[in-house]
């Protein structure tokens, strides 16, 4: 295994090692999520503001398409068997 900027990784074309203990493996496994947490960037609150806008625009839009086509069979339903009476 090579640890590559505190990551643990195994090597190209070393061989199999033996597998660690549990302990160990579960201290890897944790250093391993710290350093993908350190990755992580938060977004600026116009950047929030900007997504959560092309978020809902997207949801409205989607929406009207649904609504859309329920109208549009319902009259081709109504149309086809008619309405009894």
């Amino acid at each position: 295994m090579v640890q590559e900027g505190g990551e643990v990784v195994a090597a190209g074309g070393a061989p199999r090692e033996k597998k660690a203990n549990v302990f160990a493996r579960i201290i890897i496994f944790i250093r391993q999520v710290f350093a993908e947490l350190r990755k992580v960037v938060t977004p600026t609150r116009q950047e929030l503001v900007k997504f959560t806008a092309v978020v809902l625009g997207f949801v409205v839009v989607m929406m009207a398409l649904v609504y859309g086509l329920d109208v549009l069979f319902v009259w081709i339903t109504t149309v086809v068997f008619g309405v009894p009476g």
